[in-house]
């Protein structure tokens, strides 16, 4: 063990923290080494960090009892002491802790759950430190602008929709090739299609709306992966709008398709709109929600018009066609 002066008190001053306190009679003797001869993780931990030349410390305010302890030993060495920071927790939403109950806890989990590293930095960045009111901090600006001092005393908690929202604006910010590169291992993850050129190439053609649309690439992948994978499954709503009424309007919309020598975005839109006005009293939505649904699979897409003219006109009919098998009657 390592004999605690039992008068006075120890003293930190920590670079977050200020100056803090502990009476050394409050102080165990901590025992360094074990009977069986191995060293506490107390006594290790010292020696590692001076071996290693370690001068600042920064760690969670949980450890603040740890640094008291640890500084009498070092102290006891003769050797300097580093410079302490403790910073403070992440708490979840409900204000305990951050734990795995409050959703993923490790940095991989992140990502697969398509946050941008760049997204992560800057959120966790401004948890406990700011820069005046500057809420979008890149990482070239947080090298230049951050200092200890800055750091707040404060637990934060932590907030799924700012986190959100700063990945929505640094994917759009990404190049498209670059959000593809993300995106294709979470196309294999999700749904085990490994991308081809050629579907790649299609994906491409809707990133512009696929990024300003998107709050995570996850989200990402399932707003564009009917471009690339036909649906089989229909959601509730999709469903829903895919009644007899529904039908009826593919059905018209499929024999107007089919005659269209020129199958493009600027062709389809006022096509669809001459059916509204023929044969739905000019109701957009009872023609254009069959059409969403039969080609995406769902009523929350990117731009149908533009997703058919990417698709194709036989892809499109295609699927028009399947939706009709499937729940005509």
């Amino acid at each position: 063990r390592i004999k605690v002066p039992k008068d006075g008190e120890t003293i930190v001053d920590d670079k977050v923290q200020g100056s803090i306190k502990m009476k050394n009679e409050d102080i165990d003797d901590l025992i360094l080494v074990r009977s069986d001869g191995t060293p506490t993780y107390m006594l290790a931990v010292i020696v590692d960090d001076h071996d290693m030349g370690v001068t600042h410390v920064i760690r969670g305010d949980d450890h603040i009892n740890n640094t008291f302890r640890q500084k009498v030993i070092i102290e006891a060495l003769g050797w300097d002491v580093p410079v302490y920071a403790h910073v403070p927790l992440i708490l979840g939403p409900d204000g305990a802790k951050m734990s795995k109950r409050h959703g993923a806890v490790s940095v991989e989990a992140y990502r697969d759950m398509g946050y941008l590293p760049e997204a992560m930095r800057n959120y966790l960045l401004r948890l406990a430190w700011s820069h005046g009111d500057d809420e979008i901090i890149s990482t070239e600006q947080a090298i230049e602008w951050f200092n200890l001092e800055s750091i707040g005393k404060s637990a934060a908690r932590f907030d799924f929709a700012k986190l959100e929202s700063l990945n929505a604006h640094y994917i759009k910010e990404s190049s498209d090739d670059r959000i593809m590169n993300l995106c294709a291992p979470l196309i294999k993850l999700q749904y085990g299609i490994d991308i081809t050129d050629d579907q790649r190439t299609v994906l491409m053609k809707m990133m512009d709306e696929l990024k300003d649309r998107a709050k995570t690439l996850v989200g990402l992948v399932d707003d564009g992966i009917f471009l690339i994978k036909p649906p089989e499954e229909f959601d509730e709503k999709a469903t829903g709008m895919l009644n007899e009424d529904g039908i009826a309007a593919l059905r018209v919309i499929r024999a107007e398709f089919d005659a269209m020598p020129n199958f493009s975005n600027g062709s389809i839109q006022p096509k669809i709109k001459d059916i509204a006005k023929d044969h739905f009293d000019g109701k957009m939505g009872k023609v254009g929600m069959p059409l969403r649904a039969a080609l995406t699979g769902t009523t929350q897409s990117p731009g149908i018009f533009q997703a058919a003219e990417i698709l194709g006109k036989e892809e499109t009919l295609k699927r028009i066609d399947f939706a009709i098998q499937k729940f005509g009657a």
